[in-house]
């Protein structure tokens, strides 16, 4: 409280307002353009803050970062293709949301899922900074593993109508996970003697491959559907519908917030978690996948709630809890910054500058995202004639400018036919994907496990965290189970 005065002098600049303000919004733009992530939109921003003052470059960082987790839902809704990898299990309710003339409402919930969360997950990060931290310093490959099979029980969550097709489409997706150099005895697996594969198929043109490829050869290759119209003046979310969701987006942000802490986790596995929980546990489980906004407001508060939280290990221990926070800190070293438990020692003044300015960008993500509803709406009102040869070329340039590479237009085009395929024979695209992410933090995580035990099984049940998740695990997976079978009985 003495400190209170030195404070609010730092943070009370026009500069912070402005870079704020600036940050959330080309987040959101840029997170809307499939294939141009939040995470190449920081790193293209960090040389442009060499020059500010620390504050002010941190939290134009923060903010481009917080759009860009909100920004990605926009397209995924719109045109089902993911603006980021973590907006991919928004548009799984999302966009049938649009389609049944929506859109504004499916939009209006992730964003007011998107705030919530993200304030949910900024008090977080003030409040049970060092807490949690000191939680996750508990987390070894043991305890990771045991997450990582806790997560992939949600698997039978987004499976869609059949339970066996959904665990095919996971299989193959870790086994497409797999293809890249061995993490151990760096070998090939899986490359064909290709060096684009050693480093493993690239996320990016997978995503896009597998989202709005199929929608645009379904277009093509079937009878056009009549346009319909979609005004940014239409129905949007009710009072009575964000209270329906506001127990799954709680829910949602708590997970992210607690996966978010735990540094390598990410906030595509939230984002698929808090999904599958909220189905799990809504009364309108059978709606989820055909236009749900409680799946649409799950999703978003899940990715959104990681934001925040992946600041927790950065600030409290010097530690990034994924790629946007690592390119953070690398801008707190650039401006002579260390952040962990000195800097809360020494530079305590300026965190909680910087804690005030997080909170503030809150603020701006709702009157900013409030704005983009309105004119990104127009994109559906765009005849899908003229809109597919547009998206097309963004899907194109998105796959292309991550490693500036024409191989990986290849393998979006590859992706696309396979998820066309997915389309024709039943097989939901969301298990392949959950099943591709996690599939090399399982691998790992259990090699790392067999080799610091020696190949003693013991190791994997070494403290109360593992039972935690184990009990866990095997709760998820047999109530999935049971209502599967309960589902099945009353088809029957």
């Amino acid at each position: 409280m003495e400190n209170i005065s030195e404070i609010l002098t730092i943070f009370f600049s026009l500069d912070n307002f402005i870079a704020i303000g600036v940050g959330v919004f080309l987040g959101v733009v840029i997170g809307a353009i499939p294939g141009l992530t939040a995470t190449m939109a920081v790193a293209l921003a960090l040389p442009f803050t060499f020059s500010m003052e620390p504050i002010t470059a941190i939290l134009l960082l923060v903010g481009i970062y917080k759009g860009g987790m909100y920004g990605g839902s926009i397209t995924a809704i719109l045109i089902r293709t993911p603006g980021s990898p973590a907006s991919a299990c928004t548009l799984l309710d999302g966009y049938p949301l649009a389609q049944q003339g929506h859109a504004k409402k499916a939009l209006e919930t992730a964003l007011y899922s998107s705030v919530i969360a993200d304030f949910i997950s900024n008090i977080a990060l003030i409040f049970f900074a060092a807490y949690l931290a000191k939680i996750a310093l508990n987390f070894g490959p043991p305890e990771f593993f045991w997450l990582i099979c806790f997560s992939l029980t949600v698997i039978i969550s987004v499976a869609g109508d059949s339970v066996i097709k959904g665990l095919i489409a996971a299989c193959l997706g870790i086994l497409l996970s797999t293809v890249s150099l061995d993490m151990v005895y760096g070998t090939q697996r899986l490359t064909f003697e290709n060096y684009n594969l050693m480093d493993g198929i690239p996320f990016i043109p997978l995503l896009i491959g597998l989202f709005a490829i199929p929608e645009i050869m379904e277009f093509y290759f079937k009878k056009a559907k009549p346009h319909i119209k979609i005004k940014a003046e239409g129905i949007g979310l009710s009072f009575a519908e964000l209270k329906r969701c506001m127990k799954s987006i709680v829910r949602g942000s708590l997970i992210g917030v607690v996966i978010g802490a735990i540094p390598g986790t990410g906030a595509t596995a939230a984002s698929f978690i808090s999904y599958g929980e909220a189905r799990r546990r809504s009364p309108n489980k059978d709606n989820f996948g055909k236009g749900e906004v409680e799946g649409v407001a799950a999703a978003e508060a899940g990715n959104n709630g990681v934001a925040g939280a992946t600041l927790i290990p950065l600030l409290s221990l010097g530690i990034p809890g994924d790629v946007i926070t690592a390119i953070i800190l690398g801008a707190f070293m650039v401006h002579g910054l260390s952040p962990g438990p000195v800097m809360f020692q020494e530079n305590m003044t300026l965190i909680y500058a910087l804690f005030i300015g997080i909170m503030l960008s809150s603020v701006f993500l709702f009157g900013i995202g409030r704005a983009a509803i309105k004119y990104f709406s127009l994109i559906a009102d765009i005849p899908k004639a003229i809109l597919f040869p547009i998206v097309l070329m963004f899907c194109v340039y998105g796959a292309y400018a991550v490693n500036n590479d024409t191989f990986d237009i290849g393998l979006m085009l590859v992706f696309g036919v396979l998820g066309y395929i997915f389309n024709r024979v039943g097989l939901a695209a969301a298990p392949f994907l959950i099943g591709f992410i996690l599939g090399p933090m399982f691998e790992d995580n259990l090699r790392r496990s067999l080799l610091i035990g020696s190949n003693d099984l013991s190791i994997f049940v070494r403290g109360p965290i593992t039972w935690f998740f184990i009990a866990l695990t095997a709760g998820s997976f047999i109530f999935a189970l049971r209502r599967y079978i309960v589902s099945r009985r009353q088809a029957a």
